[in-house]
């Protein structure tokens, strides 16, 4: 099924993978960053010495549910070795139902990482260091990283919380609508495509973090 919604990606800039709907209303497209995004990205979540050039990524479209139980179309900017996976996974989240905030680029909130996370958005690439670091490149830098639901799901370390909201989230135990945990839908329907989680690691906690190795 996954691959009658992907359809074919063309390398070729300006080249568009039709959009395609699958029997339950999902609907998904994958296409090369054309001028007026490359113009809305540069300076903004993308700029000169970031270790991905612009024709390295794709633009997803692609229908989600939201916690109103209403259909929205999202919007991610991926690597194009992971784009038809995140297709596929965001196929299997939409087929479970499973809610989504909303789903914007980071270029809407200047590419500021916190202010995604206050207002509870699913993104992907921005060129960015790693959180709570000053250097080098976070994989979200590479268009490998999904970060879902930041708020239901936050980044934990020590007594950081982030976004602060997410506090309210740290208990695990009780699953709520939106929340990720080890072994459900949203779990596997990245984790089976290869994706790793960071709810798993042991130094800190990134529920809402999901990464593709190169």
């Amino acid at each position: 099924m996954a691959s009658a919604v992907i359809g074919t990606v063309l390398a070729v800039s300006g080249a568009v993978a039709p959009a395609s709907a699958a029997g339950d209303g999902y609907r998904a497209s994958i296409r090369t960053i054309e001028a007026a995004t490359a113009r809305t990205m540069i300076g903004v979540s993308w700029r000169r010495g970031c270790p991905v050039p612009l024709a390295d990524l794709r633009r997803v479209q692609l229908t989600h549910w939201g916690f109103d139980r209403v259909r929205h179309a999202g919007e991610l900017i991926v690597h194009k070795d992971v784009a038809g996976k995140v297709v596929a996974a965001f196929h299997t989240l939409y087929a479970a139902r499973f809610p989504i905030r909303r789903m914007n680029r980071v270029d809407r909130y200047r590419a500021d990482d916190n202010a995604s996370m206050i207002a509870d958005n699913t993104s992907a690439f921005n060129c960015r260091p790693i959180t709570g670091s000053t250097s080098g490149f976070s994989v979200h830098s590479y268009g490998r990283a999904i970060d879902l639901n930041p708020l239901e799901n936050p980044y934990v370390k020590g007594r950081t919380v982030l976004p602060p909201a997410g506090q309210a989230f740290t208990d695990r135990s009780a699953p709520r609508p939106g929340m990720i945990r080890h072994g459900d839908r949203a779990w596997s329907a990245f984790t089976t495509r290869g994706f790793t989680w960071g709810g798993s690691w042991r130094t800190l906690k990134d529920y809402q973090h999901f990464e593709a190795p190169a």
